[in-house]
């Protein structure tokens, strides 16, 4: 009896093995799917992480920075995506795992053409001849989430058709819930480490990140909010073919944003496109309080457009947006209208106001990228330059207590805007525009448009909404005459300038 058991049990196993192999050569079992397995990883690479707070060699960061990058690319799916956060997070950790964890934003896993054609068959009814002319099998990107596909409709239009991972969904709450218990672990070894606030903002967002039909109303509302711009080009939706997980959008060619060769071959002006980035997103954040929270080079394209040759922006991938509160809003902009006019007095008040507490001098270095040195001495007088970057990550390094306590304590609404401004100062670090005096007066621009308003909507004095228009205008005349200055400086006529009028006005004897 015991004999024809062990038999037994020896030719299931072999079946069970032998099918096994089978599916996996085949592709229908992938190990991904077995919770186990990505726990499993997820648990080794936290365990050979160094996660404590002094310095340790570059090669052991450089080490870890690719085991979690490996990580990520095993796991797929929501690792993805938060190894992207984490690679936006240029003033808490080391210059070894930002660098790492960047690529993720470009060399993302891709799913197999099987996978797309059954997500496309389930949501949209069709098999992919039956929808499409010509639907190229190569993605022109892979991302966390979802892959884009160029198409051909039968009328002849080209398509970007974005269709989402079809294990993404049901693996995200298992893997945060994941993240989770890891960084709990992580807390008890290093209570001063605050990670949670990491954990919920992935709760908070990935569903919406998850939902294409919401990405596509993202798009049309800053499309109309924006569109005073002529410079911004956001794709037209295809309402009738998108979906949950399918997004059917106008196909837009263009080079990424951080591509000098690009430009410099189709003739596009560097600093305009600099220009007209910090223009947008200073609209977006201080005016309407609706920010587009993704800006990595791979969703922001430039080109010339077909028409007219001018520069334009092509923004992509809206998932990821930030509502801002009207109270968080007005107070960012008194904070940055305080630190580009070295107010610093003001600069304690509203940092204190948005949760720094005493902590107000590290919140106005993360939220510059500068030395606190260079913030009292004026953060537009100076650019920043490489001995001032590496005193940066040096202290980064330093304070990584301090700095995990402060994220815990901010509006969480502050949390994307740090991402955002780091992935806009990594375009303009790569474009050779980082912290032009240009930049930092189109924010004063939007700041004071967006107090005026502010103030001019909570009175009912037709002579007090007079009054604060007037001062308005002659703010924003005071900018552009400083404009005009740095203008006529850059051109190295100021001296000429400056001789022609002592020549004119001699000084009294």
């Amino acid at each position: 009896m015991a004999r024809k058991a062990l038999k037994l049990a020896s030719w299931t196993s072999m079946a069970l093995a032998a099918s096994g192999i089978y599916l996996y050569s085949n592709k229908y079992l992938d190990p991904n799917d077995f919770g186990a397995v990505r726990v499993g990883r997820a648990v080794a690479t936290f365990a050979l992480t160094p996660l404590w707070p002094w310095p340790v060699f570059l090669q052991v960061h450089l080490r870890s920075a690719r085991r979690l990058c490996e990580l990520c690319c095993a796991n797929r799916g929501t690792f993805i995506k938060v190894g992207q956060h984490l690679g936006a997070l240029d003033y808490l950790l080391p210059a070894e795992y930002t660098s790492t964890l960047k690529v993720l934003h470009s060399q993302a896993p891709q799913s197999s053409m099987q996978e797309i054609r059954q997500v496309i068959r389930e949501d949209l009814g069709k098999e992919i001849h039956d929808l499409f002319q010509s639907f190229d099998d190569t993605p022109l990107g892979t991302a966390s989430l979802a892959q884009v596909h160029k198409a051909v409709l039968h009328d002849g239009r080209t398509v970007a058709v974005k269709v989402q991972h079809p294990k993404v969904r049901a693996q995200s709450s298992k893997d945060i819930l994941l993240m989770e218990v890891l960084i709990l672990a992580v807390k008890q070894l290093f209570p001063e480490f605050e990670f949670m606030w990491l954990v919920d903002e992935a709760k908070k967002n990935l569903p919406l990140e998850l939902d294409f039909l919401n990405e596509g109303r993202n798009a049309e509302k800053v499309s109309q909010m924006l569109k005073h711009f002529d410079f911004l080009k956001v794709p037209r939706i295809h309402w009738d073919l998108s979906t949950e997980r399918v997004l059917l959008m106008e196909f837009v060619d263009g080079g990424q944003v951080n591509d000098r060769d690009y430009m410099e071959r189709n003739k596009i002006d560097v600093n305009e496109i600099s220009r007209h980035l910090g223009k947008m997103y200073s609209e977006m954040i201080f005016v309407n309080g609706f920010v587009h929270c993704d800006p990595h080079p791979g969703n922001v394209l430039v080109r010339k457009h077909p028409g007219t040759g001018k520069a334009e922006i092509v923004l992509l991938d809206h998932g990821l947006y930030q509502v801002l509160t009207e109270e968080f809003r007005l107070n960012y902009c008194h904070l940055w209208q305080s630190l580009i006019w070295t107010d610093m007095k003001r600069v304690k008040e509203y940092s204190q106001r948005l949760g720094a507490g005493d902590l107000y001098p590290l919140f106005a270095c993360m939220l510059t990228a500068r030395s606190w040195n260079s913030v009292n001495r004026g953060i537009s007088q100076a650019p920043v330059t490489a001995t001032e970057d590496l005193e940066i990550r040096n202290n980064a390094a330093n304070y990584l207590p301090q700095i995990s306590q402060l994220l815990n304590h901010v509006p969480r609404q502050m949390l994307l805007i740090l991402k955002t401004n780091d992935l806009l100062r990594g375009i303009e670090a790569a474009l050779g525009t980082r912290a032009s005096a240009s930049s930092f007066l189109n924010m004063s621009r939007c700041c004071i448009r967006a107090l005026a308003e502010h103030k001019k909507k909570n009175t009912c004095s037709f002579f007090r909404r007079t009054q604060i228009s007037f001062r308005e205008a002659f703010n924003l005349w005071q900018i552009n005459l400083h404009e005009l200055i740095l203008r006529v400086k850059g051109l190295k006529l100021a001296d000429r300038v400056l001789a022609l009028i002592c020549w004119l006005f001699p000084a009294p004897l």
